[in-house]
């Protein structure tokens, strides 16, 4: 009996011994915000059907297991660029960015954990100068900067999603020119803006004589129909016809028949 327990209690020492040993090996913990990889070197290798999620993972001790953090990130780049006509531009840009989680076995073959300066950084280098060496100066400073911005999100976006990496936002946080370059745009813009604000007088100055030219010739159209319109005839029907009608009303008058042209003559008491 006492044979059996030291047989026991030294199995239980192996055990012990052997989980101090491999305890970090065999036991995992993935937190929030992470996800696991795994690589079996007595078996298929990588992975690349699974992706360990949240929780206390527990594999043999020779197996290699790999944490990512999965979380968003931010990457700043501070970058000189040419434009199209080889002036040098210097622009800050921002990435948001994270792992696409399903494909994270892919990422961890093709690049590993330092995937930021492996592939982020260099694909978003490479798309600004591209996108940017297809304007001038003046368009990125200003006219065409919206498009360019879209135009750089959309290549950063396509390019890094081939390479499992989920793109949340690439920003243009500054664009910095040549002080002459800068004064010479901005002058150029702002007597761009004067001539639009003349042309803009220009045009409604005009609208405003063509509406007071429609409207005398509307007027002198309408005279022209009155006086041909008014005969002598007329006239004396007109005449006698208020004449009878102030007559007829309470105001005290002497009403003379047969005045000038034989319209009559109302004379006040």
């Amino acid at each position: 009996m006492k044979q059996n327990q030291k047989k026991l209690l030294i199995g239980l020492g192996v055990v012990v011994v052997l989980l101090l040993i491999f305890g970090n090996s065999m036991f995992k913990i993935v937190d929030t915000g992470e996800r696991g990889v795994i690589f079996r070197p007595f078996g298929e290798g990588l992975d690349t059907t699974q992706v360990y999620g949240e929780g206390f993972h527990v594999f043999a001790p020779w197996n290699k297991f790999t944490v990512y953090n999965v979380k968003e990130r931010t990457s700043e780049e501070t970058m000189d660029v040419l434009d199209e006509n080889g002036l040098s531009i210097n622009v800050d840009i921002t990435v948001r960015y994270f792992p696409t989680y399903s494909k994270l076995p892919f990422l961890h073959k093709n690049f590993g954990n330092d995937f930021k300066n492996q592939l982020v950084v260099p694909e978003v280098r490479s798309t600004v100068r591209q996108v940017m060496g297809r304007y001038t100066a003046e368009e990125i400073y200003s006219k065409q900067r919206a498009q360019v911005e879209n135009e750089i999100i959309q290549e950063a976006t396509d390019k890094l999603g081939e390479n499992y990496i989920t793109t949340k936002a690439v920003l243009i946080r500054s664009i910095n020119l040549p002080s002459q370059i800068k004064n010479a745009i901005e002058m150029k813009l702002g007597q761009e803006q004067e001539s639009l604000a003349y042309e803009f007088k220009l045009a409604k100055e005009q609208k405003e004589a063509e509406r007071k030219r429609i409207e005398a010739e509307g007027e002198a159209r309408a005279n022209k129909i009155i006086n041909e319109s008014l005969t002598p005839e007329l006239l004396k029907m007109r005449g006698i016809e208020t004449t009878l009608k102030l007559a007829q009303s309470n105001n005290a008058k002497i009403v003379v028949i047969g005045g000038d042209d034989g319209l009559p003559l109302i004379l006040n008491q």
